[in-house]
């Protein structure tokens, strides 16, 4: 590393010392005075801008929420709809999560509702799981304490209720990004511009359009609100009480974000890298950073316990990577200063850090049973062209939208809003900077305790380079998944948004283009100013109808066919009937009906996954047999064969459903370059529908509209010809 801890103690002491704040108050108030200005007026004036500033963010975040709800009682017309109706809005996983809620609501008491889910047996056939640690329900817990605790019942109606902490969660994370940008520039106007950049690439910036429950829209606004005190934290010349609301608003934040997303660890580990790179530069305190540190390490083995002893958060890289940074420091003050092996220490040390991670981590999965996301490990190795497989869940989950490359549209989008030309020339600005910064720090040259807007040094900031490195980090992960963007977008509009209305980025830019035919901190304030005005006029004029057309057109989202559907298996079903069909199918099945089914939505569990393999077969070239073996294996009664998968015309040849089954079975074979189809079976979904032997021997249609065919599987089989 490029400086002592001693010196980062040093440094830390002081601006805790209470004799160094009384005499920095002394400063600033000689300093008014010679401005002609008291003590008194300085301090209303401050109360002024804070007070106004809360008051932009708390609205900013409550009308967005009001936003999505009225845009959502537009796409679905939620509140003309039957509970049936509006259940059946909830895709996929999402379904799987309300149906939890509901079963946590209907259960006798909570201790009963908690017993159950953790004990479920009655979702899938044949298997008992533990649904807590499973799908991380601590929100859906929380949502139904909420409604019950708050007497709610008869107000309003658990649907609303739930969507409506949803919403009002994204408001805070709205209003989180707006804190943000407000801290880091020193005017709350970069909230407002940060605002209306997310909204308008509301596409690019969240996924709460499609899949309300989803763990993300639970969890980033957390995150968000965690961004926000860290910023804060790593502030220079902070108070102490400051100092202290940000390090238990960062550890709250840090905890509940763990609790509530299973992936939260991952995004952790991005942020600990780039305090890593912040901490190895010497461009923060290392006191700070460390504390930051034992967050993480206090976030970890709380979440661990109170998920059931989840083996995954011990064998995540950001315990390795915290741990290994502990033994580093460790290892840092126990070596004499000064020696020969305190300076190789100090060169090698980002080499040794990672490789102790690397180690660590090797050494965790060694000894510690897990069966965490192998599947994720397998799914990079053939992302990164390390390896080719003909697996079916790999294959499948490489052709999904979200696990591809970013399109054009993607870029197109940001650059119509204005979004990321600003971002580009705020982060090089930045960039060019902080590697400045470095330069001096590696030439012996201290950081100065204070950065003032005439220096024009926005990189000595280590709030801004945190912020640097973070973009940097996520954005080249977006630039491979497109489902990264969720992460990524919301930050490049509050990076860009404070750019743009701070003075001291646009002084360092002047500072280097040396003007002198204008006064660079004159031109510097005014472009602060006159930049995001115009800017926010431009988006007004441009957006703001758009905005106003979507709230006031009336969509329609009905779909008849399913709606039958779960109708008829409510009505004419068994009470005991298990149900094998798609798994995003049975997620709407399960919260609809409550029926058990064969296979979830999920795709955190090898045997999960496995059974959404084998239940697909029913799409495949295998004999009626097969699937009749493969279906009773899981103790399935009935049978649901959904037309648009069976005649699906996917736009990439390839990726669709049967394709990627006839490839894990053998059934497609290539010749100089042309693929080629050939089984000695016909498609089942296919054939099952012509209603001869030997199908009509295993299954019988009993049900059956434009969509779906429901087969029962016959428990005597009559072999007819």
């Amino acid at each position: 590393k490029m400086s002592s801890g001693a010196a980062d103690l040093r440094q830390r002491k002081k601006q805790n010392d209470p004799d160094s704040d009384k005499m920095a108050t002394d400063e600033s108030n000689k300093e008014n005075s010679k401005l002609g200005k008291s003590p008194k007026y300085v301090l209303v004036q401050r109360f002024a801008k804070l007070f106004f500033g809360c008051l932009a963010a708390v609205t900013s975040g409550m009308m967005y929420a009001v936003y999505l709800s009225t845009y959502h009682e537009r796409k679905f017309w939620f509140s003309s709809r039957q509970e049936l109706e509006r259940e059946i809005t909830f895709q996929g996983d999402s379904a799987i999560y309300y149906s939890f809620y509901k079963e946590l609501l209907k259960a006798p008491s909570f201790e009963r509702g908690v017993y159950e889910l953790t004990h479920n047996n009655r979702t899938v056939s044949l298997k008992t799981i533990n649904a807590f640690q499973q799908m991380t329900l601590y929100p859906e817990l929380i949502a139904s304490v909420l409604y019950q605790a708050s007497g709610s019942e008869e107000v309003i109606e658990p649907v609303y209720f739930y969507i409506g902490i949803v919403f009002g969660l994204q408001g805070i994370y709205v209003t989180a990004l707006f804190v943000t940008s407000w801290v880091m520039s020193g005017t709350w106007l970069a909230g407002m511009v940060t605002v209306a950049w997310f909204i308008i690439n509301r596409t690019d910036t969240t996924r709460i359009d499609y899949s309300i429950p989803s763990r993300e829209n639970w969890a980033l606004p957390y995150f968000a609100c965690q961004v926000a005190a860290l910023t804060g934290y790593l502030k220079k010349n902070l108070n102490c009480s400051a100092e202290k609301f940000c390090y238990l608003l960062v550890s709250a934040s840090t905890y509940t974000f763990m609790m509530m997303w299973e992936y939260s660890h991952y995004l952790l580990f991005i942020q600990a890298v780039s305090l890593f790179l912040l901490d190895s530069f010497a461009l923060a305190q290392t006191e700070k950073v460390h504390e930051v540190y034992k967050i993480y390490l206090l976030s970890i083995f709380s979440g661990y316990l109170l998920q059931f002893e989840n083996s995954a958060l011990l064998v995540s890289p950001l315990l390795s990577l915290v741990g290994a940074l502990m033994l580093s420091k460790c290892l840092q003050m126990n070596m004499r200063k000064g020696t020969f092996m305190s300076r190789l220490l100090k060169i090698m040390y980002i080499y040794l850090v990672l490789t102790v991670t690397v180690t660590l981590n090797f050494l965790l999965k060694m000894f510690i049973p897990h069966k965490e996301n192998e599947h994720l490990l397998k799914f990079l190795e053939v992302k990164l062209g390390l390896n080719t497989t003909k697996n079916f869940t790999m294959n499948w989950l490489l052709c999904q939208e979200s696990l591809q490359a970013p399109s054009q549209d993607f870029f197109l989008r940001l650059t119509q809003s204005s979004l990321l030309p600003f971002y580009i020339l705020v982060l090089i600005i930045c960039l060019f900077s902080v590697t400045q910064v470095i330069f001096r720090r590696m030439c012996g040259e201290p950081l100065k305790e204070t950065v003032k807007l005439e220096d024009g040094r926005i990189g000595e900031r280590p709030e801004i380079v945190y912020h640097v490195i973070h973009t940097i980090l996520l954005g080249s992960l977006a630039m491979c998944l497109e489902g990264m963007k969720y992460l990524w977008t919301p930050y490049v509009c509050m990076l860009a948004a404070f750019g743009v209305c701070s003075p001291e980025l646009w002084m360092t830019l002047f500072k280097w283009l040396r003007l002198k035919a204008v006064h660079p901190i004159l031109l510097a304030l005014i472009l602060s100013m006159a930049v995001p005005t115009i800017i926010g006029f431009s988006l007004w004029k441009e957006f703001f109808p758009r905005i106003m057309t979507e709230l006031s057109e009336l969509q329609e989202f009905y779909d008849p066919d399913t709606v039958e559907l779960m109708t008829w298996i409510k009505r004419q079903a068994p009470v005991a009937a298990v149900f094998a069909g798609s798994p995003q199918l049975m997620g709407v099945i399960k919260l609809c009906t409550g029926w058990m089914v064969s296979s979830l939505p999920t795709y955190n569990d090898d045997d999960l996954l496995k059974r959404n393999e084998n239940i697909y077969q029913i799409y495949s070239k295998r004999s009626a047999e097969d699937i009749y073996k493969i279906l009773t294996s899981y103790k399935a009664n009935f049978l649901i064969i959904e037309d648009s998968i069976c005649n699906e015309v996917g736009p990439v040849r390839g990726c669709r459903v049967k394709d990627l089954l006839d490839i894990a079975n053998g059934h497609v074979v290539c010749e100089e370059g042309d693929s080629y189809a050939y089984s000695k079976h016909g498609r089942f979904c296919h054939e099952i529908k012509m209603n001869y032997s030997p199908y009509v021997n295993y299954f019988t249609r009993v049900y059956w509209n434009r969509s779906y065919f429901v087969y029962r599987i016959n428990t005597v089989i009559s072999f007819q010809s």
